[in-house]
């Protein structure tokens, strides 16, 4: 029977909007608000990360963290080191972003179905792109798309608009085909995370700085599930101030 277990990486650092983890949205800290909606869904939360500020605010509201390395190059290695500290009788990771204060529990459902089936390896979410957004948003290289087969498995992810429409002019694209937009969210098996976080960076993750490509590359497997639910990341101190607004929460 699978069990599950959320980790949220959290690092302090960040060039576009340091100590983002810890920033205020209505009285609470963005990691708060992110490992209360997680806590929604599923029983064992844990904040991961690298620095004692956020540590210390985690206990203080009563949150599991685990400190882990400065070293890491990505949120995923941080979750894998967490989830080897942890004491756990869980399976399967859920790695859920610390900058997404409005995470929808709903999402987190949706990603856990996919290891129903239990040839599934890692799982991700991805939403049909809402054609009101225009050429604009489709063509935006931080909207990162995905195409996918029948069985729901990712062929591959681009910064690039994804696919081409040919016999149309790219006016006309929206008309005639379903984008898809990649949703940074993934689960994975243990033994999978683990094996993932030994690979050498790929040519193409390098191309268009996409982890997951490294994991396609390698011949892992990424089932796609498809949700309806609206994400508000933050990146920049101007995301915050937008975000609430959106949330009425000046």
């Amino acid at each position: 029977m699978n069990k599950f277990i959320g980790i949220i990486p959290a690092r302090y650092a960040s060039s576009r909007f340091p100590g983002k983890p810890l920033a205020d949205i209505g009285g609470m800290t963005m990691i708060e608000r992110v490992y209360r909606q997680v806590s929604k869904e599923l029983e064992e939360v844990y904040v991961a990360t690298d620095d004692s500020r956020i540590y210390d605010a985690v206990k203080a509201f009563g949150g599991n963290v685990v400190m882990t390395s400065t070293e890491h190059r990505s949120g995923t290695d941080r979750v894998n080191e967490a989830f080897h500290k942890i004491d756990t009788q869980a399976n399967i990771i859920i790695n859920i972003q610390g900058d997404e204060p409005f995470v929808a529990p709903e999402q987190i459902a949706e990603i856990k179905r996919c290891f129903e089936d239990e040839s599934t390896q890692i799982a991700t979410l991805a939403r049909k792109y809402d054609v009101a957004g225009g050429f604009e948003g489709v063509f935006d290289p931080n909207k990162v798309k995905v195409i996918f087969d029948h069985s729901g498995n990712a062929i591959y992810f681009s910064r690039a608009i994804l696919p081409y429409v040919r016999n149309y002019k790219w006016q006309e694209w929206l008309e005639h085909r379903d984008f898809y937009i990649h949703v940074g969210m993934y689960a994975y098996r243990g033994e999978v995370l683990q094996e993932l976080t030994s690979l050498p960076q790929s040519s193409l993750e390098i191309a268009e700085s996409l982890e997951q490509l490294r994991w396609i590359e390698n011949g892992y497997r990424i089932k796609v599930a498809l949700t309806t639910q609206p994400t508000v990341g933050i990146d920049t101190p101007e995301d915050l101030e937008a975000a609430k607004k959106l949330f009425n929460l000046c």
